[in-house]
């Protein structure tokens, strides 16, 4: 009986975790950062680039798999994404925000304590679609 309840709490667990609403007020805020930043749950990046780079990486971030927009688009100079780990559904969450000729990347994972680098190599990827 023990295992059953165990493997209960586990099932629902990951259910949660997939299923969980993501609130937009949470998560899609702006980006105070104003140089890069590396740490256990994600990264920043802020580079100089030309008016269209938020349509470039908002492009590249759509194209990503299990990627979705949760708030904001290129007009609002301010979007917010989710993207699902393949497995078990994790949802990280990546802000994009450009103003004044200054593009502002954050990503990060919500549950957990570190992403191993995913979220880092995610901004690289999006970076990458700039000329």
């Amino acid at each position: 009986m023990a295992i059953w309840g165990i493997l209960l709490l586990v099932v629902a667990g990951l259910a949660y975790i997939r299923l969980a609403p993501s609130d937009p007020a949470r998560w899609h805020t702006a980006i105070e950062a104003d140089s890069d930043k590396r740490f256990a749950a994600g990264a920043i990046r802020v580079t100089q680039a030309g008016p269209d780079a938020l349509a470039l990486v908002d492009k590249a971030a759509q194209a990503l798999p299990r990627t979705s927009r949760l708030a904001g688009s290129v007009e609002d100079g301010h979007i917010t994404y989710i993207t699902r780990s393949k497995l078990m559904g994790f949802p990280d969450y990546t802000t994009v925000q450009q103003a004044n000729g200054t593009l502002k990347l954050h990503a990060r994972l919500r549950f957990g304590r570190s992403d191993l680098g995913v979220n880092d190599a995610r901004l690289r990827q999006l970076l990458a679609a700039l000329p």
